[in-house]
């Protein structure tokens, strides 16, 4: 299986379980990994028979922008869920970074694997 990749999408929400943070925008750090077959589009040279990564990162910086959430694991599965419903990949994995949220610590956040099902 291939990987088709994004790095570091940036995208700001509201996210946190303090009272504050539920006033202000903050940044996320977001790389997808997607499991998807790409023989066919490198034999044909056409982004229809791939995973179009721009829409990926528009879909999902939409979906961020457009949400309210307390915790990066819900923003993680749900980013998840959106991949796997609506693009042709098998698995694919997330990690979401949240910069400055603890002290001393350049970022914190989480990794999840997700498949699609049967």
């Amino acid at each position: 299986m291939d990987t088709v990749f994004i790095r570091q999408l940036s995208v700001s929400t509201t996210i946190g379980v303090y009272d504050w943070e539920k006033t202000i925008k903050q940044q996320l750090l977001i790389d997808i990994d997607m499991l998807s077959d790409i023989i066919d589009a490198a034999a044909s040279d056409n982004i229809s028979d791939t995973v179009d990564y721009a829409v990926v990162s528009n879909t999902i910086t939409e979906y961020v922008q457009g949400n309210q959430f307390e915790l990066i694991e819900t923003v993680a599965q749900n980013i998840a869920d959106i991949i796997l419903n609506d693009f042709p990949v098998s698995q694919v994995m997330i990690t979401l970074q949240k910069p400055g949220a603890v002290k001393n610590a350049q970022s914190v956040g989480v990794k999840i694997m997700r498949q699609k099902s049967k």
